[in-house]
């Protein structure tokens, strides 16, 4: 098994921390008149928001951060790390495609479908078969987050169709997505293959 740097640690590690944070002081920012429960993290970062460039440099750190963890994830198949990758390229287009202070975006919102695709399905893309694969890597695992996020994903498109909860949803699966890593990564770490002993 081919060992990863440690560094894919940090950056797997940064990578809720900076949107979780980032919503947070955002949302402050923004003061009472926002509603983290009925509003989304794009109304963070529209035109206009008093934290709109703290929920923009978040979103722009959250893509280079899934970049950098793809780039270092050398254990995961190919396929699983050019999908994290893309999500963290996807991540960096919802920063630079804002959503204007009133109304919805096309392009924002395209941007953010495509990232939620990506970072849903780079688990299962990742998933390794052999019996020694470290549990972030191992099929059962792998499949379970998949799920979990794409269902999550659907509720957060029925919350917005029904002007429900659509800010817990969104955050639930934002922040699914951002922890995946840190634990894939984390698991690869606790779990030394023959090429990668232990020091």
């Amino acid at each position: 098994m081919r060992s990863i740097p440690r560094w894919a640690l940090l950056s797997s590690g940064c990578a809720p921390v900076v949107l979780i944070g980032g919503w947070t002081i955002a949302a402050l920012l923004e003061g009472p008149a926002y509603d983290p429960a009925t509003q989304t993290i794009s109304v963070l970062a529209a035109y206009g928001a008093a934290g709109f460039w703290v929920m923009t440099g978040a979103l722009a750190a959250l893509g280079v951060c899934h970049l950098i963890t793809a780039l270092g994830l050398r254990p995961a198949a190919l396929p699983g790390r050019v999908a994290l990758g893309a999500g963290g390229v996807a991540a960096c287009a919802v920063a630079l495609l804002p959503p204007p202070s009133s109304g919805g975006s096309l392009r924002h919102g395209s941007a953010v479908a495509v990232g939620f695709t990506l970072l849903a399905v780079w688990p299962v893309l990742a998933a390794d078969r052999r019996r020694a694969a470290p549990w972030g890597l191992r099929p059962g695992p792998s499949l379970t987050a998949t799920v979990l996020m794409l269902v999550s994903a659907v509720w957060f498109m029925f919350e917005m169709n029904q002007g429900g909860a659509d800010g817990v949803a969104e955050r639930l699966v934002t922040a699914l997505q951002s922890l995946w890593p840190f634990v894939v990564v984390a698991s690869c770490l606790r779990h030394p293959g023959p090429e990668d002993p232990s020091p």
